[in-house]
């Protein structure tokens, strides 16, 4: 028999033993959520629950396959029986039984990504869409709008509208491809990922004798981080547990951070409403922060209106309180992050102790230029680096064309952007280029200067396939103005030209997250303002972009390295030192959040996140200054997030960067 009382606080120990029924556990920041789950799953099954009568709900498979683990190595009894995976894995091993309610065989396939976009491709011109005539959103595109739809059970117009707006002129012919789409799929006998939910959530509703079967079979549900479920998901839970009731779901309403993806917070604030006997348990005993860290933790998420009141409690001793730390501008912010890095590991952190947390991906720029010219290794869990996307090298190739008309691959770069123009075709049109611009070079006797190369790519158009003639004549007119002698040092007016004349409607078109890029690009103009020519940006960002920098972490453990991230991405992660940048009203909380009280509170919640992924020691940050290509330095306003704490709860670090 497990000893429940050893292994588990007081708080835990009335979670875990709590009578059947509908329950709600509030489980904090670093409190050992994961144990609770897993002794209740224990003790259930120890008071008599076979295993294969038990489900238990996660949101990653490496989640599910922990909890197994942990539950297989706690129990006595062989548990290999549970139902326990995530939601999208259960429902596929559902639907493989009843496919053929639904108008398929049980021999169904999945379909990737990729796959996706085939099958969109080929429903756009069945739609009868010419894409020559009109600027009409890839396959990526509308995979995310689609799945938006369906995860959040909006309509698709609403979707187009309120997260495509820049799409809502052609919002009819979008939703022709998606009917055919669905059609095709039918025929096809095929499923995509989403299509295991809503068709899961479909057979449920439509056929109620499968509902009750499931019901039966599945005596009690444990749903793992149920403030991230979306409308369908907690629809399917409620299903399930509709005959008994037995069903308790594990959160933190203060850690919801994703409505953008389609999750919906309502499910974990409104449980008590829709199951009226639910008892709620709170777990407020962390076992990871030190009180000084969860005292700001705590004042941080009060001004929150919506939420289950709770106070994190520490279990370990004093420690430093938070620092909070003025700094004048982005430079002086990567100076003191990159200096106080390395005096931390003189003290004995090493580097990958070490984590630094930002908004948004471009608010790293500044301090990946810092710790590379320190030689200060870092990985990055939040993508590519911001130097390494697409979107910034697609600008930069038009940069680099333009100064060097002799290269090759700013050149094919940009071609291949067009449509209809593979390798083959930019091969041809590149040695035609490059013929022009040596022939000219030739007669010249000599090695012109790029300004005087004044080579017009409009002459290659008759070598361009007709469906690309429009955006190729837009790239020969951007060429004309970018080598203008007056714009060679004023790279940031160059990538603003750039944007403004053609590559806006390109990310529109081809990115799902276009408000994000483009916002990248905006602040890679505000960064290159600081340069005082074309030539020098380009050589900075090659320096970055030649640097081996390991972007999927160490590759032991005796290795050392920094790690930066989104505070989306390190969500469930914990580090002994952590970094918060840019806590600047419009930058966290982000400016398009503050538009609703709702989205406000889901940024003070991200801030939540942020703080609480720190063990031992915290630096907030907060520069005073920001570059704007609109009104040059612009005065920065403190993070309200930091305007709310009682001063009481840090000390602020006055620092000389440049001492």
């Amino acid at each position: 028999m497990i000893d429940y009382e050893k292994e588990l606080n007081s708080q835990q120990l009335a979670a875990v033993r709590a009578d059947p029924g509908p329950i709600l556990v509030i489980a904090g920041a670093g409190s050992g959520k994961t144990r609770t789950l897993t002794y209740r799953v224990a003790y259930l099954i120890e008071n008599g629950l076979p295993p294969d009568r038990l489900l238990l709900l996660t949101f990653t498979n490496k989640a599910a396959r922990e909890m197994l683990h942990r539950v297989s190595n706690v129990l006595p009894a062989d548990g290999s029986k549970l139902w326990g995976g995530t939601f999208h894995s259960i429902a596929n091993r559902i639907l493989r039984r009843h496919a053929k309610l639904l108008g398929y065989s049980s021999g169904y396939a999945i379909l990737d990504r990729e796959d996706c976009k085939d099958l969109i491709n080929a429903c756009i011109p069945e739609a009868g869409i010419n894409v020559k005539e009109r600027r009409f959103p890839k396959a990526d595109v509308l995979i995310e709008a689609f799945s938006l739809a369906v995860n959040t059970e909006r309509a698709l117009a609403e979707i187009v509208k309120t997260n495509y707006i820049y799409f809502s002129d052609v919002i009819e012919q979008v939703a022709n491809v998606r009917r055919l789409y669905i059609e095709r799929k039918k025929q096809a006998n095929v499923m995509d990922y989403d299509d295991l939910l809503s068709n899961l959530l479909m057979l449920l509703r439509g056929h109620p004798e499968i509902a009750e079967l499931y019901g039966r079979q599945f005596l009690s549900i444990l749903v793992d981080e149920y403030q991230d479920t979306n409308r369908i998901q907690s629809d399917i839970v409620d299903l399930f547990s509709a005959r008994h009731q037995n069903v308790m779901v594990v959160g933190d309403d203060a850690q919801s951070i994703y409505s953008w993806r389609g999750a919906n917070f309502r499910n974990i604030m409104e449980f008590p409403k829709r199951y009226p006997k639910a008892r709620v348990f709170k777990i407020e005993q962390n076992y990871r922060s030190t009180p000084q860290i969860l005292g700001l933790a705590n004042e941080a998420i009060r001004a929150n209106a919506n939420q289950f009141e709770k106070t994190l409690r520490a279990t370990r001793n004093d420690g430093l309180k938070p620092q909070v730390v003025p700094v004048l501008n982005a430079s002086e912010q990567a100076v003191f992050v990159a200096t106080q890095m390395l005096e931390l590991r003189d003290q004995g952190i090493p580097l990958n102790g070490m984590a630094v947390l930002y908004r948004s991906h471009y608010h790293s720029m500044e301090l990946q230029m810092e710790l590379t010219r320190r030689n200060i290794p870092f990985f990055i869990t939040s993508g590519l680096r911001f130097f390494e996307q697409a979107h910034i090298k697609d600008v930069a190739a038009y940069l680099k064309l333009a100064l060097n008309p002799r290269d090759e691959l700013a050149f094919k770069r940009i071609a291949l952007m067009m449509p209809k123009i593979g390798n083959v075709t930019a091969v041809k049109l590149w040695r035609k280029a490059l013929a022009q611009v040596e022939s000219a070079r030739s007669k010249s006797e000599g090695e012109l200067p790029v300004a005087e190369t004044l080579f017009d790519y409009g002459q290659l158009i008759n070598l361009v396939p007709k469906l690309a003639q429009k955006e190729w004549q837009q790239f020969a007119e951007t060429m004309k103005q970018l080598r203008e002698p007056n714009l060679k040092n004023s790279p940031d007016e160059m990538i603003r030209m750039v944007m403004e004349a053609s590559y806006d409607d390109y990310l529109q078109a081809k990115y799902d997250n276009y408000s994000s890029r483009k916002e990248d690009v905006e602040q890679l103009a505000n960064y290159a303002s600081r340069f005082d020519g074309t030539e020098e940006l380009l050589a900075e960002l090659a320096l970055m972009t030649n640097v081996e920098v390991q972007e999927d972490g160490p590759n032991s453990k005796d290795e050392e390295a920094v790690r930066l991230s989104t505070v989306h991405q390190a969500k469930g992660q914990e580090f002994p030192v952590v970094f918060v940048l840019w806590l600047t009203e419009g930058c966290f909380p982000n400016t398009r959040a503050l538009e609703s009280m709702e989205g406000e509170e889901e940024e003070r919640r991200l801030f939540y996140v942020a703080v609480t992924r720190a063990k031992d020691e915290l630096y907030l940050i907060h520069p005073q200054i920001k570059l704007s290509g609109d009104y040059g330095d612009a005065f920065q306003k403190k993070s309200r997030f930091l305007q709310d704490l009682s001063k009481s709860c840090y000390q602020e670090l006055e620092v000389d960067v440049y001492q």
